[in-house]
């Protein structure tokens, strides 16, 4: 297996429904996930769920409050607070799909992953192939979120994907999920001028 096909753990699972879950890591590990990023969880029968990244939490404790009420802080007080604090950095995940016996669906899970479950982040080629299949259909997911900035959420996600895919000489994925987003919204014409301008945006870069 190629270094590029290691999918990488990122962070232990807190809690979680068949629809999304949330996991936990140190802030030195916090380099590695980002916002839109595709990840996974293997339980123990072998079977993969996927997810998206939608959400990246610091939380507070009562030490950094003392902390920012002072004059000054000392650096060593913010590097020991900011890398061996005991509150972990929650990373929220939406559910797109599962692995059973080498296939993967765009469904929800029969059930979710347990706490403690190690999450990792997809290697490049899983972001592709996971992507490429079912005509996109995983985007379903993101388009009923609700309360959530969805329309950054696809861009930050069509970034890294369109990314992994063009470097492997796949320029027509891009387009195909574009098509795949005009079809889930085209009787929400709000809603789709909005996420086709974000991702108008993404094509100036």
């Amino acid at each position: 297996m190629s270094e590029t096909q290691i999918s990488i753990p990122i962070g232990k699972l807190l809690r979680a429904e068949n629809s999304q879950f949330v996991a936990g890591c140190r802030v030195r590990e916090l380099e590695t996930p980002a916002l839109g990023a595709l990840v996974k969880v293997m339980l123990e029968d072998q079977s993969e769920i996927f997810g998206l990244i939608t959400n990246i939490l610091i939380n507070d404790d009562s030490l950094v409050r003392q902390l920012v009420s002072g004059v000054s802080i000392p650096t060593e007080y913010t590097a020991d607070n900011r890398y061996n604090r005991n509150l972990p950095v929650e990373i929220h995940v939406l559910t797109v799909g599962y692995a059973q016996n080498g296939n993967i669906s765009h469904r929800l899970p029969p059930r979710p992953p347990l706490s403690l479950d190690e999450l990792h982040l997809c290697s490049a080629e899983e972001l592709c192939h996971f992507t490429s299949l079912n005509d996109q259909a995983y985007l379903r997911h993101i388009l009923r979120l609700l309360d959530q900035p969805v329309e950054e959420l696809l861009a930050a996600h069509f970034r890294q994907a369109k990314s992994a895919h063009e470097a492997v000489n796949d320029s027509a994925w891009y387009e195909q999920a574009c098509q795949k987003l005009i079809t889930l919204l085209r009787d929400d014409y709000q809603r789709l001028t909005s996420v086709l301008d974000v991702l108008t945006d993404l094509e100036r870069e």
